[in-house]
């Protein structure tokens, strides 16, 4: 296990905060569930995404063109108290992301992910 690695891409502030939101959802998430709430773009959430996949912290699953992350199965006992850690930080330290999650996931469809509120906003004011 590559425990240096694991530590050091949490110290990145906006992969602990995917590591959160995916710890606070409970469940899988679309990659643009993400992106809206984290109010990122595509690029910058992908790149996040493939470290926090080669260090084993999650997981990734394709369906169609929808490409959906969860948080990995993992038996380590050292990784799985890293996330015990990052889900007893403060919500208050990601209130407006959990904001962001809540009401991006009252949005789904079916228990199914649908277009991103952000860039819907974006495109009205644009």
């Amino acid at each position: 296990m590559h425990y240096e690695k694991i530590l050091k891409s949490l110290s990145d502030r906006t992969r602990l905060r995917i590591l959160y939101v995916l710890l606070k959802a409970k469940k899988e998430l679309c990659i643009c569930e993400i992106m809206d709430t984290l109010a990122l773009e595509h690029y910058n959430v992908s790149k996040h995404m493939k470290e926090l996949k080669v260090t084993g912290l999650v997981k990734e699953q394709r369906s169609g063109k929808f490409v959906f992350y969860a948080l990995a199965d993992n038996k380590d006992s050292f990784v799985r108290n890293i996330v015990e850690a990052v889900a007893a930080i403060p919500e208050t330290e990601f209130n407006e992301d959990t904001k962001r999650l809540n009401k991006r996931l009252t949005l789904r469809q079916n228990g199914k992910c649908v277009v991103g509120i952000l860039k819907k906003s974006r495109k009205q004011k644009g």
